[in-house]
């Protein structure tokens, strides 16, 4: 809608001005994504070449007023630019995961550098740098906020009540909602864990390792996750008679001393789940693994890609395309109080045949049926 002042009220003038000049009307509509259409109608049928010479210089009046309207007018009244603020636990250059959103949040419409603009945050590991980088997003206006994890979520809640929150994949989606059907308030997104997630990552490090008798879980107690995530895998670990050994680790300077607690623990197998500060530093848990010749199973592939021998979990690149559906909608006026949780519902199974010849190790037929990926 144009103003009565201000540069849109000079091109409004020059028009009408310029109407009466070339017996045409002027009419604008305005399209779902905020682009502005202006259309000349011939009021005058029979005003053949006359018609068409006016409007010649009706268009050369219009664009000559143009050129003295600030390109920042244009763009406003063209395009809405979308703000959408990041909490992530790593760099974006690291979290190739990240590039499935960009480019679903393209296929919706929304172009980085042209109506979209992504202000990335990353805690790089350290989750207490969470509750500051929500509060600079606010600052920024940003329109809605993506996060990652339930630190990023509880503190991007704890920071506002207004902004809408999506998550793109959080272990603990209940710290954060109501419930998974009716969140209420301003979040909503999708989780990574199922009920029998844990349950078949000890099902298939078993396969994996037949004699397995005891297990270390490398966990950070300190993330609000990590409470059901422990009580997950201990139940599948009594199940199979196995017992378990939990390793806390809350900072990097941590994760070394655990790998020599699990040897001298002599456990047989590793469960690493997901959390910031392991995602952080990938590299070095699964060189800690290799040395200490201790076989792991992982959620998600990027440690297998590193080098790691097994992961399961759920497609972190799905859960991310499935992210930037809820950001259009709530972008489009939609409450995220109504729109439910989503859990995965796409699974990887991924090996690592060089991490199993390393570790020798021979992986069973029948898991490596199963494997949805394996990098020889």
């Amino acid at each position: 809608m144009m103003s009565a002042n201000g540069p849109q009220a000079d091109v409004s003038r020059i028009a009408v001005a310029g109407l009466a000049d070339c017996g045409c009307e002027l009419s604008h509509t305005r399209s779902r994504c905020g682009r502005l259409t202006l259309t000349m109608n011939n009021r005058n049928a029979s005003m053949r070449g006359g018609g068409k010479m006016n409007r010649r210089k009706f268009i050369t009046l219009l664009s000559g007023a143009a050129c003295t309207w600030p390109l920042g007018a244009w763009a406003q009244q063209v395009t809405k630019i979308y703000r959408v603020g990041v909490l992530e636990t790593r760099s974006r250059a690291q979290n190739h995961n990240f590039i499935a959103l960009v480019d679903e949040l393209r296929n919706l419409g929304y172009v980085e550098g042209r109506n979209l603009l992504i202000e990335y945050r990353s805690a790089e590991g350290q989750a207490d740098l969470f509750p500051e980088l929500a509060a600079e997003l606010l600052r920024l206006k940003v329109d809605v906020i993506v996060t990652r994890g339930t630190p990023a979520t509880l503190a991007a809640k704890k920071a506002t009540t207004s902004i809408p929150i999506v998550m793109s994949a959080i272990g603990e989606a209940t710290a954060a909602v109501n419930s998974l059907a009716r969140p209420g308030g301003n979040v909503t997104g999708v989780t990574v864990l199922t009920p029998e997630l844990h349950a078949k990552r000890i099902e298939a490090l078993k396969e994996l390792l037949p004699y397995l008798k005891r297990v270390a879980l490398l966990s950070n107690l300190g993330n609000p996750a990590s409470q059901s995530t422990s009580r997950g895998v201990q139940s599948a670990t009594q199940i199979l008679g196995i017992e378990l050994r939990v390793l806390d680790v809350r900072n990097a300077a941590g994760i070394a001393p655990a790998f020599d607690a699990a040897q001298a623990e002599q456990v047989d197998g590793l469960l690493v789940v997901i959390d910031g500060l392991f995602e952080k530093n990938v590299e070095q848990i699964v060189a800690l693994a290799a040395m200490h010749r201790l076989p792991a199973i992982y959620a998600s592939k990027e440690f297998v890609e590193a080098g790691g021998l097994v992961a399961y979990g759920p497609s972190y690149p799905d859960l991310y395309r499935r992210a930037a559906a809820y950001v259009d909608k709530v972008l489009k006026g939609e409450k995220p109080a109504n729109l439910p949780v989503e859990q995965p519902i796409k699974f990887e199974l991924t090996i690592n045949l060089k991490a199993a010849k390393a570790l020798g190790i021979t992986i069973p037929p029948s898991l490596l049926g199963r494997a949805d990926e394996v990098i020889e």
